[in-house]
């Protein structure tokens, strides 16, 4: 039986870093997107339950295909198993840093 492939997604999202785990992970068909599929989560029935797996879980719960802005995107690693979803803060002290985003200001008027 050939086992399915999985992928550890981590992307910034509300000035937090979401690292999650996914089967499908594709650019998209809209323009600058990357297209994530079955997000893998704990199991339910375990006992030892972490709140942050939790309310990402919760999050995405009713979610079937999340497309992310691909200048949103940390890193993409395809991995054995899967590990612990997780919420981290970005910002000052924090060894993650966003990509510099363009935004057209004002111009200049004389």
């Amino acid at each position: 039986m050939k086992q399915q492939r999985l992928y550890r997604v981590a992307f910034i999202n509300k000035g937090q870093l979401y690292e999650v785990y996914a089967r499908s992970v594709a650019s998209s068909d809209l323009y600058g997107f990357v297209e994530i599929e079955e997000l893998v989560f704990g199991e339910r029935t375990s006992l030892v339950i972490d709140p942050a797996e939790e309310k990402l879980a919760a999050e995405f719960a009713n979610v079937k295909r999340s497309f992310v802005p691909m200048h949103a995107v940390v890193r993409i690693d395809e991995v054995d198993k899967r590990g612990t979803a997780k919420l981290t803060p970005v910002g000052e002290g924090s060894n993650v840093t966003p990509f510099p985003m363009y935004t057209q200001g004002k111009s200049e008027s004389t």
